[in-house]
């Protein structure tokens, strides 16, 4: 993975932040679900499990010089935020309904989401090799 340089976090955030604000503008949301958001942005960008650089690696070449790597980054975590947030409001409007809530339903859903996010954007960049439009609003998201 490129060296987590305070250029690469800002690139990463920047693009994460960009696609998130397409679908739903990020100034909007309540303050600790932009909590949630920081938490979960630094969490996939340290990497730790090493899952993104495995699969930013895996990528034939010609998928990778598609967009930078930090690009990439964070319209994944912008992707797993979606996941994420879809999940939570699943969960909240099961908890209105007093439906009860099974806990361990929900163990380990964030390493379940994030492994999803990455399978789903890995397709989108490797499909965009060949589909000029997908690279194209691909594109459009991440500039914002």
């Amino acid at each position: 993975m490129a060296e987590l340089t305070a250029v690469y976090r800002k690139q990463v955030e920047t693009v994460s932040l960009n696609v998130c604000n397409s679908v739903m503008p990020m100034t909007q949301i309540p303050e600790n679900l932009l909590e949630a958001y920081a938490n979960l942005c630094n969490e996939l960008i340290e990497d730790k499990d090493k899952k993104f650089s495995t699969a930013w690696s895996a990528f034939p070449a010609s998928a990778k010089k598609l967009l930078p790597q930090a690009d990439f980054h964070g319209f994944y975590i912008a992707n797993a935020w979606f996941q994420l947030s879809r999940v939570a409001q699943d969960i909240a409007e099961m908890a209105d309904s007093d439906d009860a809530i099974n806990e361990k339903e929900y163990d380990g859903i964030f390493t379940r989401l994030a492994d999803s996010a990455l399978k789903e954007t890995s397709r989108k960049l490797k499909k965009a090799r060949t589909d000029r439009a997908m690279l194209n609003s691909i594109k459009q998201v991440i500039a914002g």
